[in-house]
């Protein structure tokens, strides 16, 4: 019987929403959203690229980021500086960097539990089957 792709491509909406609400919660403790914590992600691999890069890394329009990275400046977290013509950069500040990285140590104890319900075994088979859906190279976090 053929996989009925409607019902799969609902299952993995809901497998995201999870991930994002569990994530987006247990990341308010070190104050910030999922989607603040994946900026500080995305800026800290990524240094020196513009706006519009670090916008299509998150998924983002370049109006959304430029608004997102202005709430960034504004607590700190990361400084813009003029680069080539009207060209913005941005960079992690200390406390940037520290809220990252207290991310970082909340993701490794919030992941293994969303995906408890995996063995490794099955773990890996999603990762790659997700990495030849969207046709992406393997990708694992900088430290």
């Amino acid at each position: 019987m053929p996989t009925d792709l409607e019902a799969l491509g609902l299952a993995v909406k809901r497998a995201q929403y999870r991930n994002h609400r569990t994530m987006d919660t247990a990341l308010h403790e070190v104050g910030v959203s999922l989607v603040q914590w994946d900026a500080l992600r995305a800026i800290d691999r990524m240094p020196g690229a513009s706006g519009h890069d670090l916008a299509a890394a998150t998924f983002q329009s370049d109006q959304a980021f430029g608004t997102l990275a202005t709430r960034l400046v504004d607590r700190g977290l990361i400084v813009r500086s003029t680069s080539r013509g009207r060209r913005l950069e941005h960079t992690l500040t200390e406390s940037g960097r520290a809220t990252l990285e207290a991310g970082h140590r909340i993701a490794s104890t919030v992941l293994p539990e969303l995906f408890a319900p995996l063995d490794e075994d099955e773990r890996s088979a999603l990762h790659r089957a997700l990495l030849a859906l969207t046709g992406e190279p393997s990708v694992s976090r900088k430290d």
